[in-house]
Order: C-alpha cells, then sequence, then structure tokens
C-alpha cells in the first residue's frame, strides 16, 4: 500500500492522520455543542435552585390551613385577672407567746375582693408547744384569714398530737395566735390511753390541755403490764 504526502509551497509535508483502529469509531464532541450545554448548566442549575427554596418558602400558603398551628388572641375574664393562685404556698409566724407556727398548702387562691381571706386546697399548719412538741392539722380545704391569722378547716380533718393521739372530724377553727383549735362537728380518735368519741372538742394552752365536749365516750387500754 503506498501512501500519498502532500508538499507545501515552503518545502514541509503534511503526513496524514493514521488510520483508526480496526473495530473502534472514534466519536468527537463539535466544540460549539459542549460550550452550549456548559452554558446552559450554568444557567439552567441556579435557576432551578431558586425556585426550589421559592417554592418551599410558599408551601405552607398553598395547603389547606385547617391543620396548621395558629396563635389567637384569647378573651380573659376580668374575674380571672382579679384572682391570685400560688401553687405550695407557705406562711410562717409566731403565736402570742413567740412560739412558731407554718401553714403550708398544695395551692392558695386569693381574691383582690378580700386580700384578707386565703382558700387554701389541702392545708397543713404546724403549731409548736412550749414543752418542744407540737401539734399537726391538715385538711381537704380550708380559709385563712391573714388578719386574725386563723383558719377554717373543712373535710376530711385530721389532728395529730406528738404524744401520740390522732384525732379526725369535718370542721376545726384553728386560732394560729392563741395557739388553739376547736371542733363543734363529731370527733373520733385515739391514743396511748384508749379511743374517744365526742360531739366537738377543744385544743387549749398551747395544747397542753385537749377537752372533749357534748356526749363523750372514753374507752380506756389496761395499762401496758397491769
Amino acid at each position: 500500500m503506498s501512501s500519498q504526502t502532500h508538499t507545501n509551497e515552503d518545502g514541509s509535508a503534511d503526513w496524514p492522520a493514521p488510520p483508526p483502529p480496526k473495530g473502534r469509531r472514534v466519536r468527537r464532541l463539535p466544540v460549539a455543542g459542549y460550550s452550549r450545554m456548559v452554558f446552559l448548566m450554568k444557567v439552567l442549575l441556579p435557576s432551578i435552585a431558586v425556585v426550589l427554596v421559592g417554592l418551599v418558602i410558599a408551601w405552607p400558603e398553598l395547603i389547606s390551613n385547617d391543620g396548621r398551628f395558629r396563635l389567637n388572641a384569647v378573651r380573659i375574664d376580668q374575674r380571672d385577672a382579679e384572682t391570685l393562685r400560688m401553687v405550695n404556698p407557705r406562711y410562717v409566724g409566731t403565736d402570742n407567746r413567740n412560739q412558731p407556727f407554718t401553714v403550708t398548702a398544695d395551692a392558695a387562691t386569693q381574691s383582690s375582693g378580700n386580700a384578707d381571706l386565703v382558700a387554701l386546697d389541702h392545708p397543713k399548719a404546724d403549731i409548736a408547744l412550749q414543752d418542744g412538741t407540737w401539734v399537726a392539722l391538715t385538711a381537704s380545704d380550708g380559709l385563712y384569714h391573714r388578719g386574725q391569722q386563723s383558719i377554717d378547716l373543712k373535710g376530711a380533718v385530721n389532728i395529730f398530737h406528738d404524744s401520740g393521739y390522732e384525732f379526725r372530724s369535718e370542721s376545726a377553727l384553728i386560732d394560729l395566735k392563741a395557739g388553739t383549735a376547736s371542733g363543734e362537728q363529731t370527733v373520733t380518735g385515739q391514743g396511748p390511753l384508749g379511743d374517744v368519741e365526742a360531739e366537738g372538742f377543744q385544743i387549749l394552752d398551747q395544747g397542753a390541755r385537749i377537752l372533749f365536749t357534748g356526749k363523750a365516750r372514753l374507752v380506756m387500754y389496761p395499762a401496758a403490764g397491769g
């Protein structure tokens, strides 16, 4: 097989390009088409990104509003605004003999109409006695008179004395300043001496004396070892 060369005017010769390998076809991308593709990619990709970001922002407005979270103005009753409610309140003071007492509750509600009265949820009063002992009273509800420093207890009233006595009634009035307590409803209880039932009770002399009023019934326990 002979090959031909072409001689240029300056004497140089152009050699023909070698033939491509057998069985393999070489495909070349035109330069103009490649440049056009690069240009389109540079323009289209940022445009697509901008469209996606806009769609994400506008999406909540395109869907239904039924399931969206809303913050709406709430009308507050003036009576609620005038009520002060405290959780786990604690009142601490001293009685006429400078003995400390503490009143606690699960919650306290005070109305601006009468700041002297405070409604108590599950109140508990602890009164220290002169001899170093104490008396504790609990109830379902209570009304604390701040000026008088007294508490009206209502419902499931329980009275515990440090000497081992426990009494139950449905109501009781505690005078925190005087260190006394009394009740005019049926009272039942037990202690080291026996069981007692009466129509009422009084705790006097800072807890030194406990009187049972009205018709009373006492069942004495025999002395230990007697």
